[in-house]
């Protein structure tokens, strides 16, 4: 009897300690990929083919963050503050490889992984990605905003913001739909349309040390612009509250002749309102002043590998296989998410679902990118709540207290909370 318990004993402790090392006790190791969660199973796509593209050298087991950034975020930082080894490639949203390389969290990209990392992909995603002149995260995919309006009711498109707010006024004139749909809550939507703006006066929020903020008269600008929005009839009821899915809602229950959002609203325009659809276009960004090129703020996903990683080499290369034009490819037609390879722009596939693809590429090769700052969590706090709500903005003084505010997170020591 005692020897069948012990037997039984062994059996059960073999099972488990299997369990746990999963691959790695047949000499495969398992690279453990956290990322947003993707709905479109691209994501997964891409770590089947990149597992099985290996040759059994490593498996890559692809696991959802929470849904909201500021989730997935904390959530990686509690757990590489713990030094946890078990986190290999991180989708990081654009804004943090500054705060996680200067906290020592992810590994630099060099060699040749770097070169292969850089070949072909767009130079300003590549910004998003690298601090102190070192390149610590390769961009996965990237995003960016576009003007998009009803042909009907605007048979062409403003230039500029203040024509964009004029055409509106005068459609309210006639009884006509005419919002501007833009996101005026108080979160990092708000930090993305007065950074655009700011950027496209030919300003920046900091200067490029990242030491001060910048500012200037090209943020009293931008901040005149988003109240005189604001203020006049092309301002949503809801603006205040407002952030992109409520905007994409708006465009689509007609009462807007604007909306300034991501990609993703051609294909719900298609599905949810087919009659509108078919007068629903897409132009450039606006400008601040029509003499200078708008500069619309990027946004998507950098792959970084977790400085506690068991299989660093493993990881670098699993990052290259997840960002390669297969893969950016189908999380393009299938997610919805446009590519940082510059090639892709011009495949027959992308261009016939992506029939704006020509102004996504030249919104990408112009844009701006948010503040690279490892404070950048308190940057957007503080330019978020001062103009919050756009309606009660007064310039000068608000840009003054979004300078005092930024200079107060610049010198602050620490990782954000």
């Amino acid at each position: 009897m005692r020897r069948t318990r012990a037997l039984v004993a062994l059996t059960l402790l073999a099972s488990a300690l299997a369990a746990c090392g999963g691959d790695e006790d047949t000499g495969r190791p398992t690279l453990n990929w956290y990322n947003f969660p993707d709905d479109s199973g691209a994501l997964q796509q891409a770590a089947d083919r990149c597992s099985r593209a290996s040759g059994g050298r490593y498996r890559i087991s692809y696991h959802k963050l929470p849904r909201a950034a500021d989730g997935q975020r904390q959530q990686m930082v509690r757990r590489l503050a713990a030094e946890d080894d078990s986190l290999d490639i991180l989708g990081l949203d654009v804004t943090w490889a500054a705060e996680f390389a200067e906290a020592r969290w992810i590994r630099e990209w060099t060699g040749e992984a770097k070169r292969r990392a850089t070949e072909g992909t767009l130079r300003v995603p590549l910004q998003t990605g690298t601090w102190k002149g070192k390149l610590y995260a390769v961009p996965y995919n990237t995003n960016t905003q576009l003007l998009w309006y009803r042909k009907d009711l605007v048979p062409t498109p403003p230039t500029t913001w203040a024509e964009m707010i004029g055409m509106s006024r005068d459609l309210a004139r006639q009884d006509k739909p005419h919002y501007v749909e833009i996101q005026g809550a108080q979160y990092e939507g708000l930090t993305v349309w007065f950074n655009s703006l700011v950027n496209s006066a030919g300003g920046a929020i900091l200067d490029p040390a990242a030491t001060e903020p910048a500012l200037g008269p090209p943020a009293v600008r931008a901040a005149s612009v988003m109240r005189d929005l604001a203020n006049s009839p092309a301002a949503d009821p809801s603006l205040p509250n407002q952030m992109e899915d409520q905007n994409r809602l708006a465009m689509e229950s007609g009462v807007a002749a604007f909306e300034l959002n991501y990609p993703f609203v051609y294909p719900s325009m298609k599905a949810n309102n087919p009659e509108l659809f078919e007068n629903f276009r897409w132009a450039p960004y606006p400008r601040v002043d029509a003499d200078r090129p708008a500069r619309p703020t990027i946004g998507g996903i950098d792959l970084a590998v977790s400085a506690y990683s068991r299989h660093p080499d493993l990881a670098f290369e699993a990052a290259l296989c997840l960002r390669n034009r297969e893969n950016q490819l189908t999380a393009a037609l299938e997610g919805g998410l446009p590519p940082t390879l510059r090639a892709l722009y011009d495949d027959p596939a992308f261009m016939r679902e992506y029939p704006f693809s020509k102004e996504v590429l030249a919104a990408l090769e112009s844009a701006s990118v948010r503040p690279l700052t490892p404070a950048y969590q308190n940057v957007s706090i503080a330019v978020s709540h001062t103009l919050s709500p756009p309606s009660g903005i007064k310039p000068e003084s608000a840009v003054d207290t979004i300078r005092e505010h930024i200079d107060e997170a610049l010198r602050s020591e620490g990782v954000i909370p």
